[in-house]
């Protein structure tokens, strides 16, 4: 059964024509990802691998 997910951008990606962004879904499975202009690539994690990337690339600043 395929589950129809709702892609959610955020607001701090509205620069331009909008299309460069990350798009963020949630399902059952994971938590997916992908680049508004390849909607065709998704990486899916678990909810604990997502905050551990938010967790890296803020730690770079």
């Amino acid at each position: 059964m395929l589950i129809a997910l709702k892609w959610q951008k955020s607001t701090f990606s509205g620069g331009g024509s909008g299309e460069d962004c990350v798009e963020l879904a949630e399902s059952p499975t994971g938590v997916h990802l992908r680049e508004s202009d390849e909607p065709a690539r998704v990486l899916t994690t678990a909810p604990a691998g997502l905050r551990s990337l938010i967790a890296a690339i803020k730690a770079l600043n």
